[in-house]
């Protein structure tokens, strides 16, 4: 992951204000910086999102594509995720970002294997023959700090905009059977994304935690915790990151944190989703490359 290099007087700096609640761009310890969000952004996709927090620059996008469903799960359709890794930063040319995109693609199965995040039976199209797969690419344009984050934003911006065809399962006298897609760009699926978690990472630096760390922070930080949270404040799963420990008490700390900020952050996002939404074809598209 890209990182920073900092003197320890920059350290010292950085960790005292934080313990005063007084970050180095002014936040508070549970405050997020101001994101840009944006969906619809590539043309050629059934859903895809933008996120740019501050540095960070997120693009995903989602194809949705016929399948065939696994075994154990005969009745329901899937996600695939991909991650690149094609920063700037010169950590995450080669090795150093292929196994940064692994991760994170691993974290984003861990997060949506919980049952009921997406309704993935709605994905089916016929049992043990046909569903609907989802592949979700995510591109990391751009690392300043909180990646995770940045990326489960997206990715929920994304499942928010995905438009599915609906289709028909038409069978002849003979058994034989055929999918017709309807021809109407209006006549789909969307999905429900309330239950979508978002990830809320929090760094301990010194004897706190805070929320979405700068690179400069993240230096600062030995350990940190990743919570996926519902929009209901429910924790999904956790997974520790960084080298240092953790203490039980500050885990508990850190979770009904992470649960407090994670309901916040659903609101702000979901009424930016609905307000984008209600503006139709006239909102003013930017663009990744805008």
């Amino acid at each position: 992951m890209a990182s920073v290099v900092l003197s320890e007087a920059e350290k010292l700096y950085i960790v005292h204000g934080v313990q005063e609640d007084l970050r180095v761009d002014g936040r508070g310890c549970e405050d997020y910086r101001c994101a840009e969000v944006e969906t619809d952004v590539v043309s050629n996709t059934s859903g895809s999102a933008r996120v740019k927090l501050v540095e960070t620059d997120i693009l995903v996008g989602i194809k949705a594509e016929m399948g065939t469903p696994k075994l154990e799960k005969p009745d329901e359709g899937y996600l695939e995720f991909f991650v690149d890794c094609s920063s700037n930063s010169p950590e995450l040319e080669g090795r150093g970002g292929e196994e940064l995109g692994i991760d994170i693609a691993n974290t984003l199965y861990r997060v949506f294997s919980c049952e009921n995040t997406v309704d993935l039976k709605s994905l089916c199209i016929n049992p043990k023959e046909h569903c609907w797969v989802l592949y979700v690419d995510v591109l990391l344009l751009e690392c300043g700090g909180n990646i995770f984050d940045a990326i489960s934003i997206a990715v929920k911006a994304a499942l928010f905009n995905t438009r599915i065809p609906k289709v028909r399962v038409l069978e002849d006298e003979e058994g034989t059977k055929e999918i017709e897609l309807s021809d109407d760009p209006y006549d789909c699926i969307r999905l429900n994304v309330d239950e979508v978690p978002c990830i809320v990472t929090l760094s301990k630096i010194g004897y706190r935690h805070v929320v979405d760390a700068t690179l400069q922070e993240e230096a600062c930080s030995l350990a940190s915790l990743l919570i996926s949270v519902t929009s209901k404040g429910a924790i999904t799963s956790m997974k520790k990151v960084g080298k240092g420990s953790l203490d039980p008490e500050s885990i508990f700390e850190m979770m009904e944190t992470g649960q407090r900020v994670g309901k916040s952050l659903h609101i702000a996002l979901q009424k930016l989703l609905d307000e984008e939404e209600s503006l139709g074809t006239s909102r003013p598209k930017v663009g990744f490359l805008g």
